[in-house]
């Protein structure tokens, strides 16, 4: 790999995704399996990491928005290596060209319904269709009261060639918590959808619940296709779960820098915005050009950590647009060295989950939020 002249850059290791894919297809070797590569793909980058999905073993590739799903067909997947389903829809979004690109589309109601038949007609196409069924998480979805109607109403579309129906599925609310009442009441819930859809006379190619967690730990829910999001990038979908390297997967991104100043100061001088951190003795401070314009968490001020010259350094007063400070107590690397935000961890460095911690969020924010004026660059592809 060829080094980056730059003062940020965020490093996808694209064997570590590939190996991650293969650790989880094992998990359930029955099912097919969809890379949800929604987000930039947790902002990874949606179109190299699909390429590495595929061929890793994926054969479906999800996104949440048509824009999305239409820009990785562009690209050139989806035809003969995989299918690729998006299901965020809202009105007057493109329908007809999503048909015409043979995307799956997920339906959540009879509104999305009426839209997409409309466009299957003008574009002289059967529309390939995955309805979708709210079990118990109270966001996407039909709801299980109105569920016949939408049944019928697809038998009708079938029965016209404007719609195919391809799949049913759902998403759990609280797999990431085992144990949780609310998954065995949403297993039963999709049970019950299934049975009712296919004794209407809907015959889809795939039914799936599981999620991340789903596809770790709840191996009844992996029917004909799992969905693993955020541990197909090597984080853990919760601590309650598992650690990532308890289920055998490698974070995918790493956040480099690099110190921009290093320099001596004296004790009691306010450090960044508010003064929240003052020096408790003469010492030397570090400069990491890095700040929340480029995702990092203000809510970590004071906590963030970064690995600098060897040595876990925190955040020193608040994070700042473009950058913050480090204590470096008296140690004195030279300007250039680097400043490593986060990683595997496995060098000293922090994790996304460090930095989570730090923030009062999940690891799922903390590589999603690293922003598009960071470079990705692509190493093992």
């Amino acid at each position: 790999m060829t080094e980056t002249p730059v003062r940020v850059r965020a490093e996808i290791d694209l064997a570590a995704l590939r190996a991650n894919v293969r650790v989880l297809r094992a998990r359930a070797p029955r099912a097919a399996f969809m890379a949800v590569v929604k987000a930039d793909a947790y902002g990874h980058g949606m179109v190299p990491c699909a390429k590495a999905a595929v061929q890793a073993g994926a054969t479906w590739i999800g996104t949440a928005t048509p824009q999305e799903a239409l820009a990785l067909r562009a690209a050139g997947i989806g035809s003969d290596d995989a299918r690729v389903m998006c299901w965020l829809w809202t009105p007057g979004d493109p329908w007809r060209e999503a048909i015409e690109a043979d995307i799956d589309l997920g339906v959540s109601g009879m509104w999305a319904l009426r839209e997409l038949t409309a466009a299957a007609r003008a574009a002289g196409r059967t529309a390939r269709v995955q309805l979708k069924i709210d079990t118990g998480l109270g966001r996407s979805g039909c709801m299980p009261a109105d569920w016949p109607e939408l049944v019928e109403a697809c038998l009708k579309a079938e029965a016209e060639g404007t719609v195919k129906v391809t799949g049913i599925w759902s998403h759990y609310a609280c797999a990431d918590e085992p144990g949780h009442p609310s998954i065995a009441l949403q297993s039963a819930e999709f049970a019950d959808a299934v049975r009712h859809a296919e004794g209407a006379g809907l015959r889809p190619e795939v039914r799936h619940i599981a999620n991340s967690p789903g596809t770790l730990t709840l191996p009844e829910s992996h029917y004909d296709l799992v969905r693993p999001g955020i541990a197909m990038y090597g984080l853990s979908p919760s601590p309650e779960v598992g650690t990532s390297e308890e289920f055998g997967l490698r974070p995918v991104m790493t956040l480099r820098s690099q110190l921009a100043l290093v320099k001596h100061v004296p004790e009691g001088l306010g450090v960044s915005y508010g003064h929240h951190y003052v020096t408790p003795e003469p010492t030397t401070l570090g400069l990491v050009p890095v700040g929340y314009g480029d995702g990092l968490p203000r809510h970590a001020s004071g906590t963030g950590p970064v690995l600098v010259a060897g040595k876990q350094r925190t955040a020193a007063g608040r994070i700042a647009m473009d950058q913050f400070v480090v204590d470096l107590h008296g140690d004195e690397p030279a300007v250039g060295d680097e400043a490593v935000l986060f990683g595997p961890g496995d060098r000293g460095e922090p994790t996304a989950e460090d930095w989570a911690l730090a923030a009062g969020t999940i690891g799922y924010e903390i590589v999603t939020r690293i922003g598009t004026r960071v470079p990705r660059v692509y190493v093992n592809e």
